[in-house]
């Protein structure tokens, strides 16, 4: 489903005349066919959907970090077009939840694995990638499990 969504963007794209958007889609639509021919490499299917949002999610973190550095090297243009290329790829996630949901869904995943320590914090991230792939910032999630595990 995410696959023609994905299509059928780069072609509005195309015909829109909106190179930003066409670029960023392709560069998406390049990463999506690296980790499918390295998953036909290791004998497993194409990626599912879940496994595109957590890709999507790395794609929007390391441009984060672009702009950031760039932004500290003085160089505002070209944080300005990571930052760009960050949110048209965030159009591709499904709605993220907020810190509420966030934490409610934390309580529930604690509760159903019978997490009591701070070393049971592996099988709690777990649970959660398992939920919520694609709509839960998992770096801001993490800190939240440790505190209440703390």
């Amino acid at each position: 489903m995410l696959r023609q969504r994905l299509t059928a963007e780069m072609k509005d794209a195309m015909k829109g005349g909106d190179k930003a958007k066409l670029a960023t889609v392709r560069l998406i639509q390049a990463a999506l066919k690296d980790k499918d021919i390295e998953a036909r490499g290791l004998g497993k299917e194409p990626l599912a959907d879940e496994e595109i949002f957590s890709l999507l999610q790395k794609m929007i973190k390391q441009r984060n970090e672009s702009a950031t550095v760039y932004d500290q090297g003085g160089r505002p243009e070209l944080a300005e077009g990571e930052r760009a290329e960050a949110a048209i790829i965030a159009q591709f996630l499904p709605q993220q939840m907020d810190e509420d949901e966030t934490r409610a869904a934390i309580q529930a995943a604690i509760a159903e694995t019978g997490a009591a320590s701070q070393k049971d914090m592996g099988k709690v991230i777990a649970a959660l990638k398992a939920a919520y792939a694609g709509r839960m910032d998992f770096a801001k999630a993490s800190a939240l499990v440790k505190g209440m595990l703390s």
